[in-house]
């Protein structure tokens, strides 16, 4: 994101937080976890790809040979594992393949919650402490929010805001996916009777880049 991005995240959430009466952070990290099993697994689908077509290929000349050397083969097979291996680092798409969806997202609801925590967003006065976490890899959003909400915003409410953010993604700018998600946060709030003036601010309304959690 620009400097001018950042700036206009953080007027976004400072206005919403003075109307709303709320504490809000806004997060984006570009990988929620590591994945070590995405190479791996590309690893074993290149070298199984490759061995079966050395067969095919050997049976189609007419058979194996006592004579042949298999070191041709075995070059083939192990470069093309570590090639898709390769792929899975320089290319996300490529890497969410090998990685089931649901694993995805468990590990993006598990960093936000560690995020929410190390953030200290339950220690708010009033307990309307809300982080809004984008996760660019697995192309998910995640929005935790503190108890003072129980009872007029619910856990649903909350995931349906992510889910039209989410689907922004697709055809906006991150920028723009967060001023229209915190836009659609403050309506919401507003509607559910929470109203400023707000508290002292607690939290720094600037967005929280992560590069990966490692």
């Amino acid at each position: 994101m620009t400097e001018q991005d950042r700036t206009s995240i953080a007027t976004r959430v400072g206005e919403l937080e003075a109307r709303t009466g709320t504490q809000v952070v806004t997060a984006v990290v570009g990988k929620s976890d590591s994945y070590p099993e995405a190479p791996w697994k590309a690893f074993a689908l290149g070298t199984g790809a490759a061995a079966l077509a050395c067969v095919m290929w050997q049976l189609a000349a007419g058979g194996w040979s006592v004579d042949a050397s298999p070191t041709g083969h075995v070059l083939v097979i192990l470069g093309s594992g570590a090639f898709l291996a390769l792929l899975t680092i320089l290319f996300s798409p490529f890497a969410r393949l090998f990685i089931d969806r649901t694993r995805r997202d468990v590990e993006v609801t598990q960093f936000a919650q560690s995020l929410f925590f190390r953030r200290g967003l339950d220690r708010t006065r009033g307990r309307v402490g809300i982080l809004l976490l984008v996760s660019l890899f697995e192309r998910k959003v995640v929005i935790l929010a503190d108890e003072g909400f129980d009872g007029r915003v619910d856990v649903p409410d909350w995931g349906a805001l992510a889910g039209r953010i989410t689907l922004l993604l697709r055809h906006a700018t991150i920028p723009m996916a967060m001023r229209a998600g915190l836009e659609g946060m403050e309506a919401m709030l507003l509607e559910r009777g929470f109203t400023g003036p707000g508290l002292a601010n607690d939290m720094p309304d600037g967005v929280l880049e992560i590069e990966d959690e490692r």
